[in-house]
């Protein structure tokens, strides 16, 4: 008893004491896992590369380099016009004494209510800017210094995943090595599956991103809207937030809107609305995978890890659902599945000698009978299920070999 209060106290000393080194620890922490997600997001990249024919490497490589070429130049194109656009919003707020308000409202005692409880946009900006702007050189150092810092642990985040890349073999042999033999596949497996749902996960996020940035950018300069790459931009950005970012996508042109024109306003956010519908309807369902997405739990570790890590927090919520629900798959879901398929097969062994037992008798009860063919009627009912569950299970392992 004494051996076992020992080994239970050590235990939880040890989980204690590793709970506070990674709190303590708990950016290069965020970098290491942010570096191997972005390693799962690349992996059927590289896998291309470095699987075929010269000749095929060769075309996925220009296809890599072209696409960031693109993605590049795009960026290096709009950054003149997004900083010409924020200057003249600036500007325009700078110079806006009065709240562009719908027609429909003009007269009325809710816009005189609030005509006077609001300030007006110009007032706003002298107090976001300061007295002759002496509060715009802090708060362009501060974002300066975000940036920075941004900038800094992307690069580490990139570097490190290009490491955990080129050492994958390595690496998977030192983590197998110290467990149990009989552990090793299905603990393989489960990082793989993992691995690959972080990694489709990301890049549907960042594919739905450019696209909704496109379209929104394409969208706006057409409506006649005088900011259509910073609000294409914005909302690219916001598209990664998960649950809210499509109301933030559709409040900013709204907002924009309030400063310039009343149509211009109801146009772009109709939209907008539009776009994020048919994004949600047509775009999601084939970069997402559903099965995978329990909007319950993403809520509740949203609201966790935005308490304590704010933005990145809301980003990471997401795939740490994924990642739950696979172990709640591999570790008790499947068990219990090939749990019930083992007990499937007794039940039908000692359904058999029951059969055999009766049919040596000459005149058996009916009530035995009829009983002995429900139970048979009912194996047979949920044999396939199981089968299905087995099946789907084995399909997934296919995927995990094969990738």
């Amino acid at each position: 008893m004494t051996k076992q209060l020992a080994r239970f106290g050590a235990a939880v000393l040890t989980t204690l004491l590793a709970l506070i080194a990674l709190w303590q620890f708990r950016g290069v922490v965020v970098y290491v896992l942010l570096s191997l997600a972005l390693a799962a997001a690349l992996r059927p990249l590289i896998n291309r590369l470095i699987k075929g024919r010269l000749a095929v490497r060769g075309a996925w490589l220009l296809l890599y380099l072209a696409t960031l070429g693109g993605v590049g130049f795009l960026l290096f194109s709009i950054g003149d016009t997004i900083i010409n656009e924020i200057q003249l919003l600036a500007q325009t707020v700078a110079a806006q004494d009065v709240w562009q308000l719908p027609p429909w409202l003009e007269g009325s005692a809710f816009q005189e209510d609030l005509v006077a409880r609001l300030p007006s946009p110009s007032q706003l900006f002298a107090v976001v800017t300061g007295d002759q702007g002496q509060l715009v050189l802090p708060t362009l150092l501060g974002v300066t210094q975000g940036l920075g810092s941004v900038v800094s642990g992307a690069l580490v985040v990139l570097l490190l995943s290009l490491y955990w890349s080129s050492n994958q073999i390595h690496f998977e042999r030192l983590w197998l090595s110290l467990l149990p033999a009989e552990q090793r596949k299905q603990m393989r497996d489960i990082v793989w599956t993992i691995g690959l749902d972080i990694g489709a996960y990301l890049r549907g996020q960042v594919a739905q991103s450019l696209l909704v940035g496109l379209l929104f950018g394409l969208g706006y300069w057409l409506l006649g809207s005088p900011y259509p790459a910073l609000l294409a931009l914005i909302g690219a950005l916001v598209c990664l937030i998960p649950v809210m970012g499509a109301p933030l996508a559709l409040l900013t042109p709204l907002l924009v809107g309030l400063l310039t024109s009343v149509q211009v306003s109801v146009l772009t956010g109709s939209y907008t609305l539009v776009i994020l519908i048919a994004v949600e309807l047509w775009v999601k369902p084939r970069l997402f995978n559903r099965d995978l997405h329990n909007p319950m739990l993403t809520v509740l570790l949203l609201v966790a890890l935005a308490d304590v890590f704010g933005l990145l927090g809301i980003l990471v919520a997401p795939p740490l659902s994924i990642v739950c629900q696979i172990l709640w798959h591999r570790l008790v879901s499947r068990r219990a599945v090939a749990g019930a398929t083992s007990q499937l097969s007794d039940l039908q062994e000692r359904l058999a000698r029951v059969q055999a037992t009766i049919a040596g008798i000459d005149e058996p009860p009916p009530l035995v009978t009829s009983t002995v063919e429900r139970l048979t009627q009912l194996l047979e009912q949920a044999e396939p299920i199981l089968q299905a569950g087995e099946s789907r299970n084995g399909s997934r392992d296919y995927e995990i070999a094969a990738t």
